[in-house]
């Protein structure tokens, strides 16, 4: 069967135009997309998702699905076969590469920059960086400079000095955006706190006492204990400047809605949250929020959701560090066989709230 025979079995890819092409050219073809194109000089096809060379749209002909293809005489791509792991693996590798570049340039890359280097469209470069990293580019390289200038702070002999050393090129601009960065000014942050406000409050729920604080910027700790003064010894240790305020009426009914929010976590929690971490950290954390009410996953899962599956050990010292019990659900992580792990607040606090979101729903 030569080409031309081929051809009426399909739709012709008539202009450059045809959506469908765009989306190969673009390789942005949704994951439930199912038709696939025959090469009409070739006799092969391929799906949607084949990271094969194109060939010129004018010996382009679609089909609906491969059953199509086949009827119509063209034999299956040998690529094609293993199209969808070879695509995911070609992204891993584009937004891990991507997130080296940002993390190591003193400004953050244009868009443009980044895709180009991928090889991609923008669009394209975008939609697949906040696919693997859970994050945009711009969220990445944002949560980045803010790690670095934590360490920097912690590190440098100036707050000019540290600001400069993170990346920050304008000092006016940093200062601009310190509160929401630090939740507090950065002289007060390099001080453990020093003349910073912190409310906080301990109060009692089915799992044992529960600590609040909340900075300017919001919720920054829901801690759970057996000892009421331990959980707030721990907390002093965080910030050992801070002024620390306690016997607060108004913010004692923010810690009942807080109370009322682990007891039924099914729940939304309507407050703003204040989430100071690494950026792989807040990477776990974002997918951590992501696993649905009354679900389960493992370390390897949640590797697996930020484009990082040999970062497992990384993902399970991440959860440790969660300081903000229930509201980052990293009870909802178990191990691989479905057995409890640790849990930073007891193992049995964590059987309790998986049991309580597993129960059937009255």
């Amino acid at each position: 069967m030569d080409s031309i025979e081929r051809a009426p079995a399909g739709q012709r890819c008539e202009t450059e135009d045809d959506p469908r092409w765009q989306m190969l050219i673009s390789r942005t073809a949704p994951a439930e997309a199912e038709f696939v194109y025959g090469v009409v000089t070739t006799g092969v096809y391929g799906s949607a998702h084949s990271p094969t060379k194109l060939p010129r749209p004018e010996n382009v002909v679609f089909f609906d699905n491969a059953a199509q293809a086949e009827a119509a005489g063209y034999r299956r791509s040998r690529r094609a076969g293993a199209a969808p792991q070879v695509v995911a693996a070609r992204h891993t590798q584009v937004v891990a590469e991507a997130c080296r570049l940002i993390q190591a340039a003193e400004q953050m890359p244009s868009l443009n920059g980044l895709a180009e280097q991928a090889g991609m469209s923008p669009f394209h470069f975008h939609r697949i960086f906040k696919k693997v990293a859970g994050l945009t580019p711009k969220a990445y390289a944002s949560a980045s400079l803010h790690a670095r200038v934590r360490e920097q702070l912690a590190q440098s002999r100036t707050v000019t000095e540290a600001v400069y050393d993170a990346g920050y090129n304008s000092h006016s601009r940093f200062y601009e955006a310190s509160q929401k960065i630090l939740g507090m000014k950065p002289t007060q942050f390099r001080a453990g706190g020093t003349d910073t406000d912190i409310r906080f409050a301990v109060g009692a729920s089915a799992l044992g006492a529960i600590l609040v604080a909340e900075s300017a910027k919001g919720i920054c700790a829901i801690s759970l204990g057996d000892d009421p003064n331990a959980l707030v010894e721990q907390f002093q240790d965080q910030f050992p400047n801070a002024n620390l305020i306690g016997n607060d009426a108004d913010f004692e009914r923010r810690v009942a809605e807080v109370v009322g929010f682990v007891e039924s976590p099914g729940t939304a929690l309507a407050l703003p949250l204040d989430i100071r971490g690494t950026v792989f950290q807040q990477q776990v954390w974002q997918a951590l929020r992501e696993v649905p009410f009354g679900s389960t996953v493992t370390y390897t899962d949640i590797a697996e959701r930020i484009g990082m599956a040999g970062a497992v050990r990384a993902v399970a010292n991440a959860c440790g560090a969660n300081r903000l019990a229930v509201a980052i659900p990293c009870h909802r992580v178990v191990r691989s066989d479905g057995s409890l792990s640790g849990y930073r607040w007891g193992v049995e606090r964590k059987r309790t709230l998986l049991q309580r979101e597993q129960a059937p729903r009255r």
